[in-house]
């Protein structure tokens, strides 16, 4: 592009990477170079005679039509790193430009284009990351008109329950859900008693979810993050920092018996028999007593090896581990 070359950052040059990314969005380089005019446009023409209210007034035409521009590629392209980066970049720019209510509404736009696009597809990991980084931006004081900074966590916290109500497969929601949490209960000034009733309802809710989709790799992860609230290496930044090794012992048997129910008729599900030689492993951790006989465990690292074959070096490694 030769007015690129010439350093010709006009409208005109605009245009020409716009038909370009259109046809081609994973072309980065175009990327720079819309950056690169947007900055020299949004400086103005230079004229001293030029009004702070039409300097703002330019800024803002700006960005709202390169972010509409965005939208038909957003939708098209919605895995494009490229898309993604550049609308992030057009929003900190507002931020840097612009009076904070002004930018902050661009901002809360956003957040509602990130809910719609998760609509569409609900685990667009790009979308979730997008999101989060929304909701960091508006809670930071560089977005704040009003003392103290009002927290978004209950609300997001909310919004994942719903996406796992909608889809329970939805990785990046369980994902967001677990980083949520440890602030969540900080926030609310939760005491022991409130945490462990919120512990309590969590436990029940990945139950009913398993027991929905006992092959649902997403659900698993979750369960697994929860029963690290039970080890005593993670217990500082637990749910609930103040359990006994005697309760700790008590969850972990409560959770290895409903796991263990999960068997009969799912008998080929791995993930089930994971769960149940890292229960075991944390109990043995705690009270060095096996919650089943040895025998068994061993027996399911033998299911884990007929299973899934491909990772019989883990498997194998995991047996040797038992025996020891």
């Amino acid at each position: 592009m030769t007015s690129i070359r010439e350093h010709q950052y006009t409208v005109e040059t605009l245009e020409l990477t716009s038909k370009l990314l259109r046809s081609n969005p994973e072309y980065y380089t175009i990327w720079n170079h819309r950056r690169l005019t947007m900055q020299h446009l949004f400086k103005g023409p230079g004229s001293s005679e030029r009004s702070r209210e039409q300097d703002h007034d330019a800024i803002v035409n700006l960005i709202s039509d390169d972010l509409a521009f965005l939208l038909p590629l957003l939708r098209k392209f919605p895995k494009c790193y490229w898309i993604w980066n550049y609308r992030l970049w057009l929003l900190e720019e507002s931020t840097r430009l612009l009076p904070t209510a002004e930018a902050r509404k661009f901002w809360q736009q956003e957040l509602a284009l990130a809910g719609k696009m998760l609509s569409l597809d609900s685990r667009n990991f790009h979308g979730w990351g997008y999101r989060r980084t929304v909701v960091q931006a508006l809670e930071s004081t560089k977005l704040s008109t009003q003392e103290p900074i009002n927290s978004m966590a209950e609300q997001e916290f909310e919004y994942t329950t719903q996406m796992i109500n909608s889809n329970l497969s939805n990785f990046s929601a369980w994902h967001t859900r677990s980083k949520l949490i440890p602030r969540l209960l900080n926030e609310r000034g939760a005491d022991n008693e409130a945490r462990r009733r919120f512990l309590d309802e969590e436990l029940e809710l990945i139950q009913r979810a398993l027991w929905a989709g006992s092959e649902d790799q997403s659900l698993w992860f979750y369960h697994q993050y929860l029963m690290s609230n039970f080890d005593p290496k993670y217990a500082r930044d637990s749910m609930v920092p103040d359990l006994t090794t005697d309760e700790r012992s008590k969850y972990i048997a409560q959770e290895f018996d409903r796991v263990q129910e999960m068997l009969d008729g799912d008998e080929d599900c791995k993930w089930i028999y994971q769960s149940l030689i890292h229960l075991s492993k944390l109990r043995k951790g705690l009270t060095a007593e096996w919650p089943a006989k040895a025998d068994s465990v061993r027996q399911w690292t033998d299911e884990l090896l007929r299973l899934d074959p491909l990772r019989a070096g883990r498997w194998n490694d995991l047996k040797s581990d038992l025996d020891n």
